[in-house]
């Protein structure tokens, strides 16, 4: 007997379809990553899937890939694909974090405590 499943939690589309059958995308985007959307003329949108317009709507204000993903309520491999073709196409700019300097960022590590908070 199959348990019963609530319609929400069914996902409307496969994510291999979105991303066009890439898993991956072209360069590695950790989930912190910021992003924010570049200035689009409103013409420039008619070309993009619901999702990614989604993302450019989402990203005026500046969003991490992990935000992304879970206000998309799509995998994080499909918020980093879609991301980062966007980025390509100079529709959205990343702010990577500066790991290598050695010292943390507070500012992200405050993010990041305060979502945890709200969970």
């Amino acid at each position: 007997m199959r348990d019963s499943v609530d319609v929400e939690e069914v996902p409307l589309f496969r994510p291999y379809t979105v991303t066009g059958g890439r898993a991956e995308p072209r360069y590695h985007l950790a989930m912190e990553t910021l992003v924010s959307s570049a200035t689009v003329v409103a013409d420039d949108l008619s070309m993009l899937t619901p999702e990614q317009e989604s993302i450019i709507m989402l990203c005026r204000s500046v969003r991490s890939v992990a935000e992304i993903s879970a206000l998309l309520r799509v995998p994080l491999g499909v918020a980093r694909v879609l991301t980062a073709d966007l980025a390509d196409e100079g529709l959205v700019r990343l702010h990577m974090p500066r790991l290598d300097e050695g010292q943390p960022d507070l500012n992200l590590l405050e993010r990041v405590l305060s979502g945890l908070r709200r969970l």
